[in-house]
């Protein structure tokens, strides 16, 4: 694909939603480092569910450390992997009180040294919390990234690497959330809505099922 292509898709993407943003819900860069923690294979409606009873309550470190591993998973029962999520935030939240003052980090080292925390959630918080130029690949962008061909690659770096290098500078702050929607929403793993794409005349796939819808 060229970069011209590229850039296209981009600014379709653009005008229909110029401001994207995460459907995590969160009030602060501490509140979505927890709700990117417990969405590792979650949705973020079931997340979302959790969260909505958990902040309201325990929204700091010293709070969520207060509730204790038993008092979290309470809240958080409903999610995949509930028990060790809780073990990771609540390690988490004693590492933010004794080493940052309670407060996130604001670099990837520090970040992934977290419990709990990958590449992918370091780079969601740095992209989403603090607005630096990060790509969170998860597999709704590793799909369209490889089947538009706006970035192929074998493996999530590869993949993130080349994002990176190849989406437009004026578009890298939000890409990932455009990335995301798309995935998420029109070109889905098991049925792409290909008759409903705006980008269905620039996307390099060949398999492209326009009968849907007829």
């Amino acid at each position: 694909m060229n970069k011209e292509k590229r850039k296209e898709i981009f600014s379709r993407w653009r005008k229909i939603n110029p401001k994207p943003e995460t459907e995590l819900e969160y009030r602060s860069p501490f509140e979505l480092l927890v709700a990117v923690v417990l969405s590792a294979q979650s949705t973020d409606v079931g997340v979302n569910k959790a969260t909505r009873k958990l902040f309201p309550v325990a929204n700091t470190p010293e709070a969520i450390d207060a509730l204790g591993e038993e008092g979290l998973k309470k809240y958080i029962k409903t999610i995949g992997l509930f028990n060790s999520k809780a073990k990771h935030i609540i390690q988490t939240c004693q590492i933010l009180m004794d080493q940052y003052d309670s407060q996130v980090p604001e670099n990837r080292r520090d970040l992934e040294a977290l419990p709990g925390v990958g590449r992918k959630t370091a780079n969601v918080i740095l992209n989403t919390a603090f607005r630096q130029p990060t790509m969170a690949v998860d597999t709704h962008i590793f799909r369209v990234s490889n089947r538009t061909k706006i970035a192929p690659g074998k493996t999530v770096l590869e993949v993130e690497k080349r994002l990176m290098r190849l989406v437009p500078k004026e578009f890298i702050l939000d890409a990932h959330h455009w990335l995301i929607l798309h995935g998420r929403y029109t070109c889905k793993a098991r049925k792409p809505l290909c008759k409903e794409c705006v980008i269905l005349d620039l996307c390099e796939y060949k398999e492209k099922d326009l009968s849907i819808g007829e």
